[in-house]
């Protein structure tokens, strides 16, 4: 991970950021090019208004390779957040840097803004089909949080977690 360096995006990393999300989610099937959700997880440039857009950048090369979108409580993007939590969402990695431990500084990074900002938890919402991701969140130090999973469509079941900041 020393050759990745983390940084909020720029709008001229947007259209970028907007392709390596959908790649990302069409890779593992998760979406299709043409779905409502694809057009969402495209649309960077609403991310990067809303909400605080970080990027995964290769240290050497300065290519984009993943992002993740940090959200407050009751802005446009929140989902499940209350006061006192951060959460972040749409956390993607390009299929062709996997492996490489991007997903794994993101989400850190995400709770060292969390720590900055004096918050409680990290909270998110995770398809109950993205096991990768899941493995990923409970290795780092997520629980389940049952009592907020929801469904924002039939058929779609989304998992809530929550990281806890250490005292």
């Amino acid at each position: 991970m020393a050759d990745l360096l983390i940084r909020p995006a720029r709008e001229a990393d947007l259209s970028v950021v907007g392709a390596i999300t959908v790649q990302a989610y069409s890779a593992d099937g998760y979406v299709t090019a043409h779905d409502d959700y694809a057009r969402t997880l495209a649309d960077a440039t609403s991310r990067f208004r809303d909400a605080d857009l970080l990027v995964a950048e290769d240290g050497e090369t300065g290519e984009v390779l993943g992002s993740v979108t940090v959200v407050h409580p009751g802005t446009p993007y929140a989902e499940i957040s209350r006061p006192g939590e951060l959460e972040f969402r749409m956390l993607s990695v390009s299929p062709a840097a996997r492996g490489r431990g991007v997903g794994e500084f993101l989400v850190r990074a995400v709770i060292d803004r969390a720590r900055a900002a004096g918050v409680s938890h990290v909270v998110l919402s995770s398809s109950e089909k993205m096991l990768a991701a899941h493995r990923l969140y409970q290795r780092l130090g997520f629980t389940r949080l049952p009592e907020r999973d929801w469904s924002p469509v039939p058929g779609l079941d989304l998992l809530a977690y929550a990281y806890g900041m250490p005292l």
